[in-house]
């Protein structure tokens, strides 16, 4: 195995920043250019044996999704075609309000990895905090009590690289937790298959739901908008602080305060996304023991606080759930498949359908042994090009600079109005056969 492939991955925009290839290559691979590109260099000629190590992780080109489900779940119990392998849904929130109210939704997973850490079923938790040096930046650890847990609550919008660690994690002393987006959770699994010592002490994957991903040129665009431009002079960075669904804020180090509310600040998504999302087919999370997700929908949205929907998948992971439940430490409030999809209907259709589009239009692509879906009508690849579009405008040198002049707040009421509109306006075309 040569590093061939390796290069090709990156060159043809396939790789997921997982981080997998720079944790494993022996310091051959770095990332430099965190608040750029963010893609990975080699610097050094690799071995044939690190390279296939690294090609045996890598998320980027391949994931043979059949036989890597056969190996997570070989007593799997339902295979929904969106929700992917579970055993139970619910609606899940942390009792604890303090917990609940410092995550980014209900605070199921900061509950979790409490009560691992709490119970001795683990010694550590591989989660995503931000930089104490560059706190405009995040960084994966492995936290080893409650306050450096609690640290890395909240979702981090901007690229993350988590398996950077994983020569840490294989030092490690003790079992491991694992918090990952879905890219990074399928290098580990796949590490997992060829027995890599590197992922021998993960006992339960815990994970989140993801749609897409930000380039840090989000940051950026932000702190113009509110007329600052030097991202270094930034203190302390949040994407969800405070009370469910939260508020992007960024602290200064001239003491200025920048906050938008968690809906308004979606309004960066269209002009920094990362491009290698668009042909991701797992929102949810499908190959972690626990996948928790918020619960969009008016009844849990109304109420404020946080709810999450809670997909079990692995036994283990349900009797744990099963166990926190009547210790008291998180509530569950089971869902039927129909409620647990309608929640998450808009993300489905763009992994399950929209990615499927995306991928049978790009001539390099990853592979993940699939067949397209067959309730892909002519009018939903119509829209897909027309949304394609849409995208390719905004993102545009001129359409970022106009959207950088204006007031945050405005640009961002303005885009959840035309987001209400637009989901109105094409229901019909998204959820036709879905």
């Amino acid at each position: 195995m040569s590093q061939e492939k390796l290069q090709q991955v990156i060159d043809k925009g396939l790789c997921t920043r997982c981080g997998t290839c720079v944790g494993l290559s022996n310091g051959k691979i770095t990332f430099e250019d965190k608040t750029g590109v963010y893609l990975p260099v080699i610097h050094t000629p690799l071995t044939d044996a690190e390279a296939s190590r690294i090609w045996n992780g890598c998320s980027a080109k391949e994931v043979n999704w059949p036989e890597l489900t056969k190996f997570c779940f070989p007593e799997n119990r339902r295979v929904h075609p969106y929700l992917g392998v579970y055993r139970e849904l619910n609606i899940g929130f942390a009792t604890d309000f303090s917990v609940r109210r410092s995550a980014g939704s209900a605070g199921v997973i900061t509950a979790t990895l409490f009560y691992l850490l709490d119970t001795g079923q683990i010694d550590g938790a591989v989660v995503l905090g931000m930089d104490e040096k560059a706190p405009w930046q995040n960084k994966p650890f492995i936290a080893t009590t409650r306050e450096e847990i609690l640290q890395s609550a909240q979702s981090k919008y901007t690229i993350s690289s988590n398996n950077e660690i994983l020569p840490e994690m294989e030092r490690f002393p003790g079992r491991l937790a694992y918090v990952g987006l879905p890219c990074q959770v399928h290098s580990i699994r796949k590490l997992q298959a060829v027995n890599d010592p590197a992922v021998r002490n993960i006992v339960y994957i815990i994970a989140p739901y993801c749609g897409l991903n930000l380039h840090f040129s989000s940051v950026n665009s932000f702190l113009r908008a509110h007329g600052a431009s030097d991202y270094t002079k930034i203190t302390r960075l949040k994407f969800r602080e405070g009370e469910w669904p939260g508020h992007m804020r960024v602290e200064m180090s001239d003491g200025r305060v920048m906050e938008l509310k968690k809906f308004f600040a979606n309004y960066l998504i269209p002009f920094h996304i990362m491009k290698r999302c668009w042909y991701c087919i797992d929102g949810s999370n499908e190959f972690a023991d626990i996948s928790v997700g918020d619960a969009w929908a008016p009844v849990y949205e109304e109420r404020g606080k946080g709810f999450s929907i809670v997909v079990s998948r692995s036994e283990k992971g349900t009797k744990l759930l099963h166990k926190m439940k009547a210790d008291g430490v998180i509530d569950l409030i089971p869902q039927t498949e129909a409620q647990a999809v309608k929640m998450h209907s808009h993300m489905f259709d763009n992994k399950k359908r929209g990615a499927f589009i995306r991928i049978a239009r790009k001539r390099v692509h990853p592979e993940y042994h699939l067949p397209e879906p067959e309730n892909i009508g002519f009018g939903r690849r119509v829209f897909e090009s027309i949304l394609q579009l849409i995208y390719a405008l905004l993102r545009t040198r001129l359409m970022t600079w106009m959207v950088d002049k204006l007031p945050s707040e405005w640009v961002g009421r303005t885009f959840d109005r035309f987001k209400v509109f637009w989901k109105k306006r094409t229901y019909n075309i998204k959820r036709d056969k879905l």
